[in-house]
C-alpha cells in the first residue's frame, strides 16, 4: 500500500469479543486517531443497538451516537448520547420545517434513554434518519477537497460512480437529517453520500463493514486526487522562499508577543507557531492570498479558525521584522473593521452580539502560521484545523475551482443560536486563564510548587532549570497531571545572557509570550567570613544577584513588547532582610535581590509591570538547596544529623511553631501574580512562620 493510504486498523480478534457500544468506541477511536480522517473533536459516529428498556424490560432501538463538544480520537463510552429511536422518529411529525428546525434540537432530551447525562448534538438526526445499523461522519481531507469544488457533484460522481452520492450544500440539522434518509431510501445501493462543502457520511450493517468503507472510500479519494495533481505545483507555485529553521523561529519569536499584545484585550490570549511543510507551501505560495480570503468551507474548519485568515505583510527576502512590526497595527486595525463590517451585513435581528473581532489565524509568508486563541490546546487545535483546510484547498484548486463558505451561510454557523448557547454554558474561566509564567529553578522544590499552584489556576508554565535531568522528571510528572499543553520546559543557566534571551524566546514560540515572571533560581551557602573564598562569593551574587537582574531584565523587554503589564515575583530569603552569621556571601546576595526588585517596581509601574518579593525561610521539603554542603553546615551548626531534626529545629524556633512547604511559597507566588494583587508592587511578603528580625517595619 502506497505510504499515504490509510491503513485499516481493524482488529477483529480485539473486536469479537465486543460488545456493540464497546464495537462503536473503538470503531470512533481508529477513526480518530488520524488527522486526515478528522480532526479534534470533529466528524461522529453512531450504532443503532438493541437494550433493554429500563422501565418495561422490553427490547428498544437505541441510537448511540457521538455526544456534543465531544472527541472521537479520545473519547470513552459515556462520551456517547443514547436516545430511543421510536421517539427521535416520533419527531418527524411535529417537524413545522426549515424555519424552525433549530427548535427540534431543544426536543432531543425528550428522547434520551436510561437518563443518559450525555447531551446529544445537533448531527443526531442526521445518524437516526439514515436506515443503516452503523454510520459514520468525518471531515477527511480527500474527501472535502472534491466537495469544496466548484463542480463538486460531477467530481463526485468522477470518483465514486454510483457508490457514493452528493447532497447540497445544507447546514447541519434535522433537515439534513431527513434528506439523508431520502437519498437512502431512494438509492438503496449506495454506500454513503458526500455532502458540498462539509464531508462525507458512509454506513454499513455492522461496525466493521461502516469502517470498512469509511477507510476504502476515503483512500479512494486520496489515489484520485493524486492521480489528477501529480507534477501539477501546488497553490500556483511558490514566489517566497522560506527562512532557514531557526531564522524563522526568531522572527515568530519577535511577532508573537506584539501581536498578543493586540489581540488580548478582551482576555489573554495564548499563541502556537507552525512551520511544517503544508503550511510553508501555502504561506509561499503565488494564490496564498486569494485562496485565505475565500475562507474554509467544512463548518468544523471555519468555528474553529474565523472567517479568514490575516496574511502578514512581511518578505522572506529582506526579513526585515521591524518593518513589519510597525506595520502590524494598521494591518490589526483593518482586519477589525472588516470584520465588523461582515458582522453589519449579515446579521439577522436575534444575532447574539459581535464577539472577538481579532483573526485567530496569521499567515507569514517564508515563516509559517501562527494562531491564538483562549488557550493553547485551542490554538494548538485552530492551527491543526487550518492545515486540514489548507490540504482542501489544494486539492480543490489543483482539480477544479476552491469555493468557501457563501459569507452569509458562514455567518450563521458563526452566530448560530445554538452555538451561542453552547459558549454560554461553558464554564467561567479560570483566574490565570490565558496567562503564561516563566519560572526559573523550575525544577525544585518552590519551583515545581508554584508551577503546578498557577497551572491549576489555568496559566501555563514555562519551567527553566540548569539540571537537564531532574527538569526532565518534572516537565514529565506535571504534562501527566495538566496535559502537554499546559507545560514547556527549557533548560537555562540564569548567569548566561544568552541564555536568558533564548529561553525567553522559546517560551514566545510556545505560548506568544510571557505574563508572569518567578525568579527562582538558587543556591545556598555557609562559610564564616575568613573562610568565604572570592569564587563562593562571586558564585552567590552571579546566581543571586546577576541571575535576577539577567532574567528580569528580558522580562522588562518582552513585557513592554506586548504592552499587556505583567507581574515579577522574586523568590528571596529571610536572610535578605535579617542577617546570619557565617553566611555572609548569601545574606548579601539576598540583600542585593531585595534591592533590585524594590528599583524594578519604581521603573516597571509606568507600564504596570508589579515587582514583588517572596520571603521563604528554612524551605527544606524538595528544596535541591537543602542537600549536599549546605545541609550538612546547617546541621553541624546546630548540632543535628539530619534533616528531619534540623526541620524541628526551625519549626521551633518561628514564632507560630510551624514548618514552611513548598506550597506555601507558592500561595504567596499566586496572590502576586494574580489580579487579586492588582494594585500590589513593591512589596516584601514574609512566608517564614514568623521570625522577628525579619519583620519589615
Amino acid at each position: 500500500m502506497p505510504a499515504n493510504r490509510l491503513s485499516n486498523l481493524w482488529d477483529e480478534s480485539r473486536a469479537a469479543s465486543m460488545s456493540e457500544p464497546e464495537r462503536l468506541l473503538y470503531r470512533s477511536n481508529l477513526l480518530g486517531s488520524d488527522k486526515r480522517i478528522t480532526n479534534y473533536g470533529g466528524g461522529n459516529t453512531s450504532a443503532k443497538v438493541i437494550a433493554a428498556d429500563p422501565l418495561t424490560g422490553a427490547d428498544v432501538e437505541v441510537l448511540w451516537v457521538k455526544g456534543s463538544g465531544g472527541d472521537v480520537g479520545s473519547m470513552k463510552l459515556d462520551g456517547f448520547s443514547t436516545l430511543y429511536m421510536e421517539k427521535l422518529n416520533a419527531l418527524k411529525g411535529i417537524y413545522r420545517g426549515v424555519a424552525f428546525e433549530d427548535e427540534m434540537v431543544a426536543l432531543l432530551p425528550h428522547c434520551t434513554f436510561n437518563l443518559n447525562p450525555r447531551a446529544a448534538s445537533i448531527d443526531t438526526p442526521l445518524h437516526a434518519f439514515v436506515p443503516r445499523a452503523h454510520v459514520d461522519h468525518m471531515h477527511a481531507d480527500a474527501i472535502i477537497a472534491i466537495a469544496a469544488s466548484a463542480n463538486s457533484r460531477e467530481l463526485t460522481r468522477e470518483v465514486f460512480g454510483d457508490r457514493i452520492g452528493w447532497l447540497p450544500w445544507k447546514r447541519p440539522g434535522f433537515e439534513l437529517g431527513l434528506w439523508l434518509e431520502a437519498f437512502c431510501r431512494d438509492n438503496p445501493q449506495a454506500d454513503g453520500v458526500v455532502l458540498e462543502s462539509h464531508g462525507l457520511f458512509t454506513w454499513g450493517d455492522t461496525a466493521r463493514a461502516c469502517y470498512d468503507t469509511t477507510i476504502d472510500v476515503i483512500n479512494a479519494a486520496i489515489a484520485w486526487l493524486e492521480q489528477k495533481t501529480a507534477g501539477k505545483p501546488a497553490f500556483g507555485g511558490a514566489v517566497h522562499g522560506s527562512l532557514a529553521p531557526a531564522e524563522r523561529r526568531r522572527v515568530a519569536a519577535a511577532l508573537m508577543p506584539a501581536i498578543r499584545g493586540m489581540v488580548s484585550g478582551a482576555q489573554p490570549m495564548v499563541g502556537h507557531f507552525d512551520d511544517s511543510e503544508a503550511v510553508l507551501e501555502f504561506v509561499n505560495a503565488r494564490d496564498m492570498k486569494p485562496l485565505a480570503a475565500l475562507g474554509t468551507s467544512c463548518p468544523d474548519h471555519f468555528l474553529r479558525t474565523k472567517i479568514r485568515p490575516l496574511v502578514v505583510d512581511f518578505d522572506p527576502a529582506k526579513a526585515d521584522v521591524e518593518v513589519t512590526l510597525a506595520g502590524l497595527s494598521g494591518a490589526v486595525a483593518a482586519y477589525r473593521n472588516d470584520y465588523a463590517a461582515y458582522y453589519e451585513r449579515c446579521k439577522r435581528p436575534d444575532s447574539p452580539p459581535i464577539r472577538d473581532p481579532n483573526a485567530v489565524v496569521w499567515l507569514v509568508p517564508g515563516v509559517g502560521m501562527i494562531t491564538f486563541a483562549k488557550d493553547k490546546a485551542t490554538a494548538r487545535i485552530s492551527a491543526e484545523f487550518y492545515v486540514n483546510a489548507i490540504n482542501v484547498m489544494r486539492g480543490a484548486s489543483a482539480v477544479s475551482e476552491y469555493r468557501g463558505l457563501p459569507e452569509q451561510e458562514a455567518f450563521d454557523i458563526e452566530y448560530w443560536l445554538l452555538e451561542e448557547a453552547k459558549l454560554q454554558r461553558m464554564p467561567k474561566p479560570k483566574s490565570l486563564a490565558g496567562r503564561v509564567a516563566l519560572i526559573t529553578g523550575g525544577a525544585g522544590g518552590i519551583g515545581s510548587a508554584t508551577a503546578q499552584r498557577l497551572a491549576a489556576e489555568g496559566a501555563c508554565v514555562v519551567l527553566a532549570d540548569i539540571d537537564a535531568q531532574a527538569l526532565g522528571g518534572v516537565e514529565q510528572a506535571f504534562a501527566a497531571k495538566f496535559s502537554t499543553d499546559a507545560v514547556h520546559a527549557v533548560t537555562m543557566n540564569v548567569t548566561d545572557e544568552n541564555a536568558v534571551a533564548e529561553a525567553f524566546a522559546d517560551a514566545c514560540v510556545r505560548f506568544g509570550g510571557v505574563d508572569i515572571l518567578v525568579s527562582n533560581a538558587g543556591i545556598a551557602s555557609s562559610s564564616p567570613v575568613e573562610d568565604t573564598t572570592l569564587e563562593l562569593w562571586n558564585r552567590n551574587m552571579d546566581i543571586l544577584s546577576t541571575g535576577y537582574f539577567l532574567v528580569s531584565r528580558e522580562a522588562f523587554r518582552l513585557l513592554k513588547r506586548q504592552n499587556m503589564g505583567g507581574s515579577i515575583v522574586f523568590i528571596a530569603s529571610k536572610n535578605g532582610l535579617a542577617a546570619s552569621p557565617g553566611a555572609s556571601a548569601y545574606c548579601a546576595a539576598k540583600a542585593s535581590e531585595i534591592h533590585l526588585a524594590r528599583c524594578l517596581a519604581l521603573e516597571g509601574a509606568p507600564s504596570g509591570i508589579r515587582v514583588n518579593v517572596v520571603n521563604p525561610d528554612a524551605v527544606l521539603r524538595g528544596s535541591k538547596i537543602w542537600t549536599g554542603e549546605w545541609l550538612d553546615a546547617r546541621a553541624k551548626a546546630y548540632g543535628k544529623k539530619d534533616l528531619s531534626e534540623l526541620e524541628e529545629v526551625y519549626r521551633e524556633r518561628s514564632l507560630l511553631k510551624r514548618s514552611v512547604l513548598p506550597e506555601d511559597i507558592a500561595e504567596a507566588v499566586y496572590f502576586f501574580s494574580s489580579e487579586v494583587s492588582s494594585k500590589s508592587t513593591g512589596n516584601i511578603l514574609n512566608v517564614d512562620a514568623g521570625n522577628v528580625q525579619a519583620f519589615t517595619r
